[in-house]
């Protein structure tokens, strides 16, 4: 097939994911369920103290990660009979053995790589699970801060179905400007953008970006309930709702164990959808799953609720396994 299912551009990032308790988090001042930014030494230091045979923890385990990344392998994953293009993804890693591993475990997840290489360390990120399930996160950046808006692949963008983009790429000037450039060029050529609002420590950095830039570039845009709380001001669910009718097409709300709202302009009347309640081993990459869940079936030509119906079954899948390891939950769901 000529082209590329969804085109997207992030943070390459290898997971090294750990099983820890709350007294961890709290002697390392880390506020559990966010994405905290960390400098290499200390995250030196996080994996030594894991590694240390005093700390009682098992050894972190490693996997492809970025936001982005775990939702187009979950597009590929998904695309078992290979009915949809290849999904593909952008970003910046270095050129040292941790890059060269990302690469190919993006070949082997079905992703097409369209990464640059610089002279820096392949980011990571330092994912603490404690016994509820619940992740908190430590990011180096590393090459990742280095991708530019030269970097992008513009022909192979205007081959794409679908552009998806977080707000993680807001935390440094040169990949902002490299997600604006996306957008701006998607929505000149037809391509629809979908956007993840991503944590809500993103949203209280760059609110009022986002209240700027999102009613003018989104078309589809996931957030949790925290964060469109955050950006609308609305205190409620049915609040929120109500207020992302002026912030695009489709709004979608993730609300966990309840599932999720479906909003926005183009849709007469909110709508919640539930899911099956599962007790949580680990809630890494479960809002990345779920979108994954949601843009394949939109790639597939399914209405917003048999979306959601799909996002909520992929998000219950990878809650259920450590890491967002999606050979680890099985079959997909149909």
């Amino acid at each position: 097939m000529d082209g590329h299912s969804v085109f997207s551009v992030e943070n390459p990032l290898v997971d090294f994911i750990a099983r820890v308790d709350a007294a961890f988090l709290a002697t390392r001042g880390k506020r559990p369920g966010t994405m905290h930014l960390i400098d290499e030494a200390e995250s030196a230091a996080l994996v030594a103290a894991l590694q240390s045979p005093r700390s009682g923890f098992a050894a972190p385990r490693s996997l492809p990660g970025g936001s982005a990344a775990n939702t187009l392998r979950g597009v590929a994953w998904l695309n078992r009979d290979g009915a949809l293009e290849a999904p593909l993804f952008g970003g910046a890693v270095g050129r040292d053995t941790l890059g060269d591993g990302y690469l190919a475990a993006l070949r082997a997840a079905g992703v097409e790589p369209a990464l640059v290489r610089r002279e820096a360390r392949t980011g990571t990120s330092i994912i603490l699970v404690t016994p509820d399930g619940e992740r908190t996160m430590n990011t180096n950046l590393g090459a990742c801060r280095l991708y530019r808006a030269g970097d992008l692949d513009l022909d192979r963008l205007a081959r794409s179905r679908l552009l998806y983009l977080t707000g993680y790429l807001w935390d440094t000037e040169n990949q902002r400007e490299a997600a604006e450039k996306a957008a701006s060029f998607a929505r000149s050529h037809g391509i629809p953008v979908a956007f993840d609002l991503a944590d809500p420590w993103v949203v209280e950095r760059y609110r009022e970006r986002f209240q700027d830039w999102v009613p003018r570039s989104v078309d589809l845009l996931f957030a949790n309930g925290k964060e469109l709380a955050l950006l609308t001001g609305a205190a409620c669910d049915e609040d929120c709702m109500e207020a992302a009718k002026a912030i695009a097409p489709i709004v979608v709300m993730k609300v966990g164990a309840r599932g999720c709202w479906v909003g926005g302009r183009d849709v007469a009347a909110p709508e919640l959808v539930p899911t099956e309640a599962v007790k949580p081993l680990d809630t890494t990459g479960a809002g990345d799953s779920f979108a994954g869940g949601w843009l394949y079936g939109k790639l597939r030509g399914r209405e917003p609720a048999a979306c959601a119906r799909l996002a909520n079954a992929v998000a219950r899948g990878i809650v259920q396994v450590y890491g967002c390891d999606y050979e680890a939950v099985g079959a997909p769901p149909a």
